[in-house]
């Protein structure tokens, strides 16, 4: 075992390495946690966990025992530094040394000279060179996958280990398309997690789908689920579309109507974009004419005022009605028109306890919504 330990790092590296990175004040960010420390935590860490796993659990995730797979199998070859993946990996991005060296705060010899280090450890040139101007070539633009990788699941390692001490003062970030329930799950959550902090956004499907790929937002509440590589997506809810009219209209004393006699009607919507308004059009050009939008905006709880003070017929999913609101709901009759609520995350990013345990929330919540109406179908004298 010494002549292992020997062959990665010296014993006053490895001491020194592990005091470092077991510091309590501060997390180092990836670009400071070179190869050798890399290396000398994940030794330590593969020598002793057989040891003390019986004692106290450890969390770990598939990506930890990559890394350790990746690094003892010494795949590379050699010992590459982060903070040269960090460089190559913005030199890459933006194809020019002035621009790169700006970037990242640094000198144009410093930046060159890390690059061509980088090059001489791999045995191969990772850019074709005009100038100041880089473009990668097939070497460089396969290892940039795995260097855009590498640092990814480092990153993610950093989120896992910042949640477990810091998880009463983080932040749950959240999108939302589907607002409507949103106010009654924020309630159940927070009598479940009074300590957990959230944010909520009203976002657009293509906006939502964009923060959760670049990692700002945990969780994502949408209709129409996002179908994306990297996106998971849990059908929770699937939501009739009803008709909402004022109480003076021809209609309301109707029970339900088909789209085809609403084609010379005035109505009021959200803008396109959101889920519900592009389902609902859609199904009215398949049955032969556009709606006529009197009114579009991007607050879909605007639209009951709107609606009782005779603007418009409104496209209203089921769980949006508020029976305070003096509107008479028609179902639509031709048709079968209904939303799916999703719940998304990434796939690849870690996430944290509260973000897991705010989605078993949502999960319970829309399992007792399903259950309300599947009663309120088989007795419709008690609703």
């Amino acid at each position: 075992m010494k002549s292992i330990w020997n062959s990665f790092c010296s014993p006053g590296i490895a001491t020194e390495t592990i005091d470092e990175l077991s510091g309590f004040n501060r997390i180092p960010r990836p670009m400071e946690i070179i190869s050798h420390q890399l290396r000398a935590f994940i030794l330590c860490s593969s020598l002793i966990i057989l040891r003390i796993s019986y004692r106290k659990q450890y969390i770990y995730s598939n990506a930890f025992y990559d890394m350790i797979s990746l690094i003892l199998r010494n795949e590379w070859g050699t010992q590459v530094e982060l903070l040269q993946l960090h460089y190559f990996i913005e030199v890459a991005r933006l194809e020019h040394v002035t621009e790169a060296a700006q970037s990242l705060h640094v000198t144009q010899s410093s930046l060159s000279k890390t690059i061509q280090r980088l090059e001489e450890d791999l045995g191969a040139p990772l850019f074709d060179r005009t100038g100041r101007r880089l473009r990668l070539n097939e070497f460089g633009s396969r290892f940039l996958q795995r260097a855009e990788k590498a640092l990814f699941e480092l990153e993610q390692g950093r989120q896992e280990i910042k949640d477990l001490l810091n998880l009463e003062q983080r932040t749950l970030e959240l999108a939302v398309t589907a607002a409507s329930k949103i106010p009654q799950i924020l309630h159940e959550f927070r009598k479940k997690r009074p300590e957990i902090q959230f944010h909520v956004q009203m976002l657009a499907t293509h906006e939502m789908a964009l923060l959760l790929q670049r990692g700002e937002v945990d969780l994502c509440l949408s209709s129409p689920p996002v179908e994306a590589e990297e996106i998971e997506s849990l059908i929770v809810h699937r939501d009739p579309i009803l008709v909402a009219v004022p109480m003076g209209h021809r209609l309301a004393t109707r029970a339900s109507v088909s789209l085809t006699e609403l084609k010379n009607e005035w109505f009021v919507g959200v803008k396109p974009g959101y889920g519900t308004r592009d389902l609902v059009d859609s199904a009215c050009r398949l049955m032969g004419f556009v709606p006529q939008y009197v009114y579009e905006g991007d607050e879909p709880a605007r639209l009951s005022a709107l609606v009782e003070a005779e603007i418009g017929l409104a496209f209203m999913p089921s769980t949006a009605r508020d029976v305070r609101d003096r509107i008479h709901y028609v179902a639509i009759e031709d048709h079968k028109l209904e939303r799916e609520i999703a719940l998304l995350w990434h796939k690849n990013r870690f996430l944290s306890q509260a973000a897991r345990e705010f989605r078993e929330v949502v999960t319970e919540y829309f399992a007792g919504e399903a259950k309300q109406q599947l009663e309120q179908i088989n007795n419709p004298n008690n609703s």
